[in-house]
């Protein structure tokens, strides 16, 4: 895309692992939860730790003024532009390369599945943490695929066939041993249970008797009583019975 510019790459992964870095840095300081700069010697004892805390404090502040140079020496070059005389990309370039990495990028890519774990959607029926890690590695192997074939075009069949290996097939394999496998395992403990429609949930009316709490989505036993999938899944891992009327599941 940028054949006359063949630094172009460095530098823009070189900006968008700042960006990455900065996130990542604000996400923490919003997550944190213990503000305190020092370490007690146990949880119960309020005898702080002399060498612990030191390092913490050095480390906290290593961090904190890293991050205030980073972003000065960010807007300094946007500011001045004197570092980007030789750097011209285009809107497509940034586009294509600014997607990809996205997706591929841990720290927004937790967010992502944070943001989806939360949203709680009727479609996953409470199996988050098996679908989600799946949709990004998909996503993530979509866009790799995408680009590898862009690199095509270039004619370097070297680095054709170093992305092919290395983002798309070992992808692949951890895809479908890692998740795809164990997601098929989990749906195939549910299959026999049916999923229940929205008047029948309407006309029911109750809460999870697993978990007490309401129910957008359940499946019902044979023994027509209804449970959240996720609720039902761990249930059935230690018994085969209904955890209500003890209904034995074949």
């Amino acid at each position: 895309m940028l054949s006359n510019q063949r630094t172009s790459s460095l530098y823009t992964l070189m900006f968008f692992n700042v960006v990455a870095y900065c996130v990542a840095y604000v996400k923490e300081l919003i997550e944190r939860e213990d503000w305190s700069m020092y370490v007690n010697i146990a949880r119960t004892s309020n005898v702080r730790h002399l060498a612990l805390s030191a390092t913490k404090i050095v480390l906290e502040w290593t961090k904190a003024i890293t991050f205030i140079i980073t972003v000065v020496f960010m807007l300094l070059v946007f500011g001045l532009e004197k570092g980007l005389k030789n750097y011209t990309p285009t809107t497509a370039y940034l586009v294509v390369t600014g997607l990809y990495f996205l997706v591929t990028e841990k720290v927004f890519m937790d967010m992502v599945a944070s943001w989806l774990e939360n949203r709680r959607f009727d479609y996953f029926e409470s199996l988050e943490t098996f679908y989600v890690p799946a949709l990004i590695l998909l996503l993530q192997l979509s866009s790799s695929a995408l680009m590898t074939g862009l690199c095509v075009f270039t004619g370097n069949l070297r680095l054709v066939f170093l992305s092919t290996f290395t983002n798309i097939r070992i992808k692949y394999r951890e895809l479908q041993e890692g998740y795809v496998k164990p997601l098929r395992h989990e749906l195939e403990a549910l299959e026999l249970y049916r999923v229940a429609t929205h008047a029948e949930l309407a006309n029911h009316d109750d809460v999870c008797a697993i978990c007490l709490t309401p129910m957008t989505c359940a499946r019902i036993t044979p023994c027509q009583h209804f449970f959240h999938a996720d609720c039902l899944r761990r249930c059935l891992k230690g018994s085969n019975k209904c955890p209500i009327c003890q209904f034995h599941f074949l």
